[in-house]
């Protein structure tokens, strides 16, 4: 579904992506981790267009997408959950959700949509800037999802969210990995939050890709000094 070679990305003079390589298989659901300043926002933005690959080479669903814009890498079934949420916080939910539908004819989906997002059900007319941070997170996935992705790249979702909201968050991802056959790649720090959802865990350092970890090895306190610099939860 991905393959990524050589990927090398920069912000202006400082070189912030160093010989990416990286395969993610239909169906996978891979995590990357990693201490802050290490690319892996940076990674994220590249596979999605938002930053300029350098050097290297992104194929996407067999295509090679390394020099198209982002709406392009959207339409071909490339999704992307930014740091931060990023929804429109004048626009109501469910205006929000529409937003995900823009030039695709399929306003029709977002009550199958909600049925995955109960919680947002009775916010559908709320202001997306009145919602609490779980609940725009959760609304931020659902808007990604009216774009009818293959795979979705997820910017540390748990960033700001209440316990209650990540449990939820859990059990929404593995529903929609395991019922919609989704590939789902996820940067995130909570070593707990991605243990439970990787099957296999990517540690970046510096701009590369250092090793692959099996999610139960995320418990060594050997990795977690080592190669991640965070704490587990």
């Amino acid at each position: 579904m991905l393959s990524v070679t050589d990927l090398h990305a920069r912000y202006g003079r400082i070189p912030i992506l160093n010989g990416i390589c990286l395969e993610v298989a239909a169906g996978e659901f891979v995590g990357v981790l990693g201490h802050n300043g290490m690319g892996k926002t940076t990674l994220l933005k590249t596979l999605m267009g938002f930053v300029p690959a350098e050097r290297g080479r992104i194929l996407f669903d067999g295509v090679d997408v390394t020099h198209e814009p982002p709406y392009v890498r959207a339409r071909r079934g490339l999704g992307y959950v930014p740091q931060g949420r990023e929804i429109f916080p004048g626009l109501s939910v469910r205006d929000n959700l529409r937003m995900g539908f823009v030039g695709r004819g399929a306003e029709e989906r977002i009550d199958g949509i909600l049925q995955t997002f109960p919680r947002l059900v009775p916010l559908l007319n709320r202001r997306g800037g009145a919602l609490s941070g779980g609940e725009q997170q959760l609304l931020a996935i659902a808007r990604c999802l009216a774009g009818n992705p293959k795979l979705i790249l997820f910017d540390e979702p748990t960033e700001g969210i209440q316990p209650s909201i990540i449990e939820e968050l859990v059990g929404v991802l593995q529903r929609l990995h395991q019922t919609q056959a989704l590939t789902i790649v996820l940067v995130e720090q909570n070593l707990e939050f991605i243990a439970e959802l990787a099957k296999r865990v990517l540690l970046i350092q510096k701009g590369t890709i250092l090793r692959e970890l099996q999610p139960r090895e995320l418990r060594q306190a050997r990795v977690l000094s080592e190669f991640v610099g965070v704490d587990r939860a």
